[in-house]
C-alpha cells in the first residue's frame, strides 16, 4: 500500500507521524491503520492528551526541563540538594539520571550541546540562565552529566571553565558511560555508578 490510496486527511496524518524518530512510511501506516481500525477511542485519547500537552507543557523557568506551569516538579520539590547542579543535554537524559535514584540534587536542560558546525552555541544552550544560577552563590558542585561524544565533551570543558571562574567545584560522572554513547539509552545501574565516580574537571 502507498499513502496515495488513503484520503488526503489520512495521507496528511501518515505524513506527519513520520517526523517522530524511528518512524517511516511503514510504521507510520500501520500506527494509522491500528488507530482506526481497532482503538478509535485510543485515537482520540492520543489526539486530546496531544492538544493539551502542546498548549500547557512549556520549558521550566528556572531549569528549562518540561514542567505544566512555570516550574517542574524537581525545582517545586523542597526535599532536593540545592548546592548540587546535574547539567544534561535532554528531558530524556534528566529522567535517565533521576530514575538511577543516586542523585537528589537539582538539575539544569540544555536541550543539546555546542556544535558551532550546527550553529549551536551558548545562546541556544540557555547558558545565560545558567550563569545566573551560578552567581546566586548556592551552588557547590557542578554535576557535567552530558554524552560522552565529542560535542558532549567540548560542552563539558566549557562548562567547568564557567564553573571555575566562580570557584565551584566542577566534576563529570565517570566510568561505565560508553565512549560516543548517549545517556538516554545507559541503563539506571551504570548511571548510578557513573554518579557516584564522577570526577573533578580540570
Amino acid at each position: 500500500m502507498t499513502a496515495s490510496v488513503f484520503p488526503p486527511r489520512l495521507a496528511e496524518l501518515l505524513e506527519a507521524l513520520k517526523f517522530l524518530p524511528g518512524v517511516g512510511p511503514r510504521s507510520a501506516e500501520r500506527m494509522v491503520l491500528h488507530m482506526f481500525a481497532r482503538q478509535p477511542e485510543g485515537a482520540r485519547r492520543l489526539a486530546r492528551s496531544l492538544a493539551e500537552a502542546l498548549t500547557s507543557v512549556r520549558p521550566c523557568s528556572r531549569c528549562r526541563m518540561l514542567a505544566d506551569g512555570d516550574l517542574c516538579l524537581i525545582c517545586q520539590s523542597t526535599g532536593r540538594d540545592p548546592s548540587q547542579l546535574c547539567v544534561v543535554e535532554s528531558p530524556s537524559d534528566l529522567a535517565a539520571v533521576e530514575s538511577s535514584g543516586a542523585y537528589r540534587g537539582l538539575f539544569f536542560v540544555l536541550s543539546g550541546r555546542l556544535s558551532p558546525l550546527d550553529g549551536i552555541g551558548p545562546e541556544e544552550l540557555g547558558l545565560e540562565k545558567l550563569e545566573k544560577r551560578l552567581d546566586e552563590g548556592v551552588i557547590r558542585e557542578l554535576i557535567l552529566a552530558t554524552s560522552a561524544t565529542v560535542e558532549g565533551e567540548a560542552t563539558a570543558a566549557y562548562l567547568g571553565r564557567m564553573a571555575q571562574r566562580r570557584d565551584i567545584r566542577a566534576t563529570r560522572i565517570a566510568q561505565g558511560v560508553p565512549l560516543g554513547g548517549e545517556l538516554s539509552y545507559v541503563d539506571s545501574g551504570t548511571l548510578s555508578s557513573a554518579l557516584a565516580q564522577r570526577r573533578q574537571v580540570d
